[in-house]
């Protein structure tokens, strides 16, 4: 697992701008396999509808809270929905309907493990199998968290997330940036952006010069439930997307950071990993503190030892979101 190379969300130095412009090329031939791969394929409508959260760099955009509260907001409409996701970071290549008392991390992934909580949730390699038998077993609409970048299935609504605090980086295709594909090439294919958090880089703007899809804004807030952190000297580590997102959080809520760790999204935890943080947090009497996507990777030693600290996503006007995609399956 490889850290996010900094020059891809700046250019600062002389070496970063050199890295940019060697990988260009490289960049362009990654973009153009991707387009490449969607000429290949005719899929056609699957007999429910299936609605896309995805996004178009490399990394944590904020696609799971996303699916977590469109699947909430789908459910108070009356709808049955489903939730499919390739379960990165476990074995299983499914199709397979999650189980939380059976399954683990090392099975299916972290992110099925907190989807299961609010839906049904399927675990599949191959996203067509995977969301039929999600229609077979009652589905009236299927989420995919991620699969944006997928030719196979057809999607009858697909929402672009955006991290607000880093945007779309450089703007440039693997290697030479974050990008997943060209950017045009993905905004053609979305019905809508999400842009989670203070838009820094302008992305909104940006976007707006492109297309005219609609352009939704979120934000994410700390959980009810979390422990009272205000005031309080904590010790904290997260191995998601961008980790830096996750210590934001814990500072807004007003903690005083005194340990710090980062590791590599999807990180598989052992004892050994975290021995120096449980150490420091044990000696100094620190609250040890995770991510609920993190806490599911502990081993069963540590899980009594840290707590977590979870968010969810609120839309500035969530009154809106159902209503785009029903306005889109009127027309199926």
């Amino acid at each position: 697992m490889i850290a996010t190379p900094a020059f891809w969300y700046r250019q600062k130095t002389a070496g970063e701008v050199f890295l940019k412009l060697l990988l260009l090329p490289a960049g362009w031939v990654y973009g153009w396999l991707v387009r490449k791969r969607f000429d290949l394929y005719f899929p056609v409508p699957m007999v429910k509808p299936v609605i896309c959260v995805g996004n178009m760099v490399a990394g944590g955009a904020g696609k799971t809270p996303v699916v977590l509260s469109l699947a909430e907001l789908l459910q108070e409409k009356g709808y049955n929905p489903h939730l499919l996701i390739r379960g990165y970071g476990g074995t299983e290549s499914g199709p397979l309907q999650v189980s939380p008392g059976r399954d683990t991390a090392s099975d299916v992934g972290d992110e099925a493990l907190l989807l299961v909580e609010k839906a049904p949730t399927w675990v599949s390699v191959n996203r067509h199998l995977g969301a039929q038998e999600a229609m077979d077993s009652g589905a009236n609409i299927v989420i995919m968290d991620d699969g944006f970048q997928n030719p196979v299935i057809y999607k009858d609504f697909s929402f672009l997330v955006i991290d607000g605090v880093v945007g779309l980086g450089n703007k440039q295709v693997m290697p030479a940036g974050p990008l997943r594909e060209n950017i045009r090439f993905g905004l053609s294919r979305a019905d809508a952006v999400v842009i989670i958090g203070e838009d820094k880089t302008g992305a909104a703007e940006y976007v707006r010069r492109l297309t005219d899809i609609p352009i939704l804004s979120a934000s994410l807030a700390a959980d009810e439930n979390n422990p009272d952190i205000r005031g309080k000297k904590v010790s904290a580590f997260a191995g998601i997307g961008r980790p830096q997102k996750f210590k934001e959080t814990l500072e807004a809520a007003g903690a005083v950071i005194e340990g710090w760790m980062e590791f590599p999204d999807h990180f598989p935890y052992d004892e050994e990993d975290l021995k120096e943080i449980v150490a420091q947090a044990e000696e100094r009497g620190l609250l040890l503190l995770t991510t609920t996507k993190d806490h599911v990777r502990l081993p069963n030693s540590l899980r009594q030892k840290v707590q977590t600290f979870s968010i969810h996503l609120v839309w500035q006007n969530p009154a809106e979101v159902v209503p785009l995609i029903e306005q889109a399956l009127q027309k199926r």
